[in-house]
């Protein structure tokens, strides 16, 4: 479609807080910046969208003073034109505070130490109330209707929480400021929802426009454009490294939007569900843990079958103790097969014909700081070797094949793993499974940080797997997700299955009240 036109920033409007002008960012001879030029406007929220590997987060690291842009970049905050780089102390007590996706908040601690973590890091008093502390972060998170107790340990919060503290401790920082804004600076938020279901994403949201009535400023940094549309004025959509369009979100439709973030039309995949698929592939008989009553699953070959729930409903550990990454009970029925869970090991799995993509994508399911060839070639190993040792070469030739063939950016299989984007990331991720044509492939929320193009990737690559006869089964709270991928989705509440939903009754909305339906019912069963 035809670039849609991005009207110029006007810094003498008054109304903009932070200009940014022509940042330009080259790593060796790639630009992942050329030449952007945005402005922030007071008391608005302003998205910034685009495809992994678009330039998104490095535009925030130039933000932040984590990179030095080109000679000739230029960045004016509240009328004053900075030096470059930034250093990152200097534009936080300017009244620019960051919330990053993993949030940094340290999970041992109370929440009032987390608060108080970065004032105590600047200087070290003799003398700590932790009493009107304590109370002083009640009322600030009372001011935003929130009633988190100050005591309790990070780690003890669902995620939701955990977010609303980092959120409104940066909050807290841009009042502290130097900068004599009172409260009215910018809030960066780099990826907050990802690991939010949709309850909790509104209930974020509603922290973000009480901030936003403060006289703040927020960029919030996403992929999901149904949130941009609901939570921001304008948004930015950056194209490789490029800036294409600034959008006013209220005026323009989700499909415009979507075509100007990919450059042409890109339509959503559209499964064809599958029925009566015949006997079972894998069957599991009383499984439990600790903590759930047992229950029984079948999955057919060929099938994508869906579990979900609400956050703690218990869904989410069923592929983990199917893979023996957890403990729990009961028998499960493979390939002629018969396993006690009990038992189950993930070489064991993987002897079965089992694979698990997990979600924790660099610290359970991939390893970082290896290049793509080593990720993509362990679980064939064995294919390699010889009398000499590992046929290194063979390696190379079989990930960049893979990774050409699951459209890995860029397809360079000496690159480390941790160098790519998510989206790329979990498509080397999914080739190195996918190579083994696994009987049962099971996936942990497979596209949390993926962008739109990507996601309809990884969707027509396990379309493609289950009609070669591989099984796959999908945990998720995304709604959307399932819709597209599922024959069949089960709703767990409670540790156990509590609905089950199939061909024409497939649709977010379905999905989101069994779930809701399902925890009451299973509450009310319990009293």
């Amino acid at each position: 479609m035809p670039e849609l036109d991005t009207p110029a920033p006007d810094a003498k409007s008054g109304k903009d807080v932070l200009l940014l002008s022509d940042i330009r960012m080259r790593f060796g001879s790639y630009y992942a910046l050329d030449g952007v030029t945005l402005s922030i406007r007071r008391g608005e929220v302003f998205g910034l969208l685009g495809q992994n590997g678009s330039g998104k987060s490095t535009l925030i690291k130039v933000l932040a003073g984590f990179h030095q842009p080109e000679a000739g970049s230029q960045i004016v905050l509240w009328g004053e034109t900075m030096t470059l780089p930034l250093d990152p102390m200097a534009i936080k007590k300017r009244g620019v505070a960051f919330v990053h996706q993993h949030l940094s908040l340290v999970p041992s601690l109370t929440v009032v130490e987390n608060m108080r973590v970065t004032a105590l890091g600047q200087k070290t008093p003799w003398h700590v109330s932790w009493k009107k502390e304590a109370a002083r972060v009640a009322a600030l998170f009372a001011e935003f209707g929130l009633a988190i107790d100050p005591f309790a340990t990070v780690a003890s919060l669902p995620p939701v929480e955990r977010a609303f503290v980092a959120i409104v401790r940066a909050f807290d920082d841009l009042r502290a400021s130097d900068a004599g804004y009172g409260g009215e600076g910018i809030l960066v938020l780099d990826e907050p929802t990802p690991f939010l279901p949709a309850q909790d994403v509104e209930r974020l949201f509603a922290l973000i426009r009480s901030i936003v009535r403060t006289g703040a400023s927020v960029v919030i940094v996403t992929h999901d454009i149904d949130e941009v549309r609901d939570i921001t004025d304008r948004v930015a959509i950056l194209r490789d490294g490029k800036l294409v369009a600034i959008l006013d979100t209220k005026t323009t439709g989700r499909q415009d939007i979507l075509d100007t973030i990919v450059g042409l039309r890109v339509d959503a995949f559209e499964k064809t569900r599958k029925t009566g698929i015949g006997a079972p592939a894998l069957s599991v008989r009383d499984l439990t843990d600790d903590r759930h009553p047992g229950f029984d699953l079948d999955i057919h070959p060929g099938e994508t079958l869906g579990i979900t729930g609400l956050i703690g409903s218990g869904f989410a550990a069923v592929p983990y103790m199917l893979y023996g990454a957890r403990r729990g009970a009961g028998r499960i029925r493979i390939g002629g097969q018969e396993v006690d869970i009990a038992r189950m090991t993930p070489q064991r799995a993987q002897s079965l014909g089992i694979a698990f993509l997990p979600g924790d994508r660099l610290g359970a399911a991939g390893v970082g700081s290896l290049p793509i060839t080593d990720n993509i070639t362990l679980p064939v190993l064995a294919d390699h070797l010889s009398v000499l040792g590992l046929d290194q070469r063979g390696m190379r030739r079989q990930a960049a094949a893979l990774s050409t063939a699951y459209d890995v950016r860029p397809a360079r299989p000496e690159l480390n793993l941790g160098s790519l984007s998510g989206g790329n990331q979990q498509k080397v991720l999914l080739a190195k499974w996918l190579q083994t044509k696994p009987t049962l492939l099971m996936l942990d929320e497979p596209t949390q940080g993926v962008d739109f193009g990507a996601r309809q990737q990884i969707f027509e690559a396990l379309d493609r797997a289950t009609g070669q006869g591989t099984s796959v089964l999908c945990a998720s709270t995304d709604n959307e997700q399932l819709e597209q991928i599922c024959d069949r989705i089960i709703v767990f509440a409670r540790g156990r299955p509590v609905a089950e939903l199939t061909g024409a009754d497939i649709s977010r909305k379905s999905i989101a009240e069994a779930c809701f339906h399902g925890e009451t019912t299973a509450a009310e069963a319990a009293q």
